[in-house]
């Protein structure tokens, strides 16, 4: 696995029931999944001949993270390493202007977008959509938030050229909530969709995670489903593929990123799922039968755990395990700093309103903003 973080220390972790010898390429050996990893490599995933080194005797090689030289992966595919997802598909993830021109290729439903080139090309964008305020979006490198910029004005416009790289412009959608359809699929095309969940965003980070999502229409969740595994199957996506989705206040889904790795919205599947999403990636990138993805119970809530003025999290423990027995916390072994992701945690149950408690109050309580 290219990439040390957390997905790649969890992806580890499911490989481990089925003796899966796990190859780790990470930046530091500080890093999330370099701690619990046995092999490691020490290098840089943006220099071939180190990708190269790395993949030697790897029967397959798959990412924590989409930033991979597209060039690179093409020359471990043309040495006969396979690579899951391939060149052909990770691009989709890489490159927000490549993903909208296939979306629309394919006829799935997304803001209306194109790539603008100046401030003022933004504002006759603004006006072919209605007017101020628009998204601007740097076509590479942007994740939780970064990357994006909510524009009011023209002049507003100008810092997202400054990064030197194509910008997307988007309509501001009208939606109620966002939404995540996950899905696996192996080489073979045998597929599997979790349940769409509901993701609630603070400061452009995810928060929260509920599955499913609470009071969505039967009908449009099948179309969230059918539509991830239709993008997924054309893209030829192999291993999992996250749909980002927003929920409109006429009731339709629009398509807002894609992830080709596990992913946060997913990270309820650990405990709440029959078979995690971790799970699925490595058996799906193996080639193995995949998993069945249905949820235990009726309700799995997902907390993120950031970092705030509290950094001993471990007495912290004391307090969440012993107020609720049924808690599963998941660290990642990283320095906390303020508003970055250290871990998360899961609560389940039949009750709604008290599996979120549960959660905020642990994730919380971790972070140090609840003190009893």
């Amino acid at each position: 696995m290219v990439g040390g973080g957390q997905l790649a220390r969890m992806t580890h972790e499911a490989g481990i029931p089925l003796g899966i010898r796990f190859k780790l390429l990470s930046d530091t050996p500080q890093d999330s999944a370099a701690q619990v990893v046995s092999d490691v490599v020490i290098g840089d995933y943006r220099d071939l001949d180190t990708l190269r080194e790395f993949a030697r005797g790897c029967d397959v090689i798959t990412f924590d993270h989409e930033h991979v030289p597209i060039e690179h992966l093409r020359a471990l595919e043309a040495d006969g390493i396979p690579v899951r997802p391939g060149a052909d598909a990770l691009v989709h993830a890489q490159d927000k202007g490549v993903m909208r021109a296939k979306l629309d290729e394919l006829g799935a439903p997304s803001p209306r977008h194109r790539i603008v080139a100046d401030p003022a090309d933004v504002s006759a964008f603004a006006d072919e959509v209605g007017g101020f305020p628009v998204i601007l979006k740097t076509v590479r490198g942007g994740y939780d938030g970064k990357g994006v910029w909510f524009v009011r004005t023209q002049e507003d416009a100008e810092a997202p050229f400054k990064a030197g790289v194509p910008v997307l412009a988007e309509e501001k959608v009208d939606f109620t909530r966002e939404l995540a359809a996950n899905i696996v699929r192996s080489p073979h095309g045998q597929a599997v969709a979790y349940p769409v969940v509901e993701s609630r965003q603070v400061d452009g980070v995810c928060d929260t995670v509920i599955a499913p999502a609470p009071g969505l229409d039967a009908e449009l969740a099948g179309q969230a489903q059918e539509l991830a595994l239709r993008i997924a199957k054309d893209l030829g996506v192999v291993g999992h593929l996250a749909v980002e989705l927003f929920e409109t206040t006429d009731g339709r889904i629009l398509v807002n990123e894609l992830a080709m790795r596990p992913h946060n919205s997913g990270h309820w599947t650990q405990d709440g799922a029959i078979t995690s999403q971790f799970a699925n990636h490595v058996r799906a990138v193996l080639d193995l039968p995949l998993g069945d993805p249905r949820p235990r119970g009726t309700w799995t809530v997902m907390a993120n755990v950031l970092g705030g003025d509290y950094p001993d999290m471990y007495q912290a423990y004391l307090h969440c395990m012993a107020r609720d027995p049924q808690l599963k916390i998941h660290m990642y072994g990283k320095d906390v700093k303020p508003g970055r992701k250290v871990g998360h945690v899961n609560t389940y149950g039949d009750d709604l309103d008290d599996v979120l408690e549960r959660a905020r109050h642990a994730a919380g309580y971790l972070r140090g903003t609840i003190v009893e």
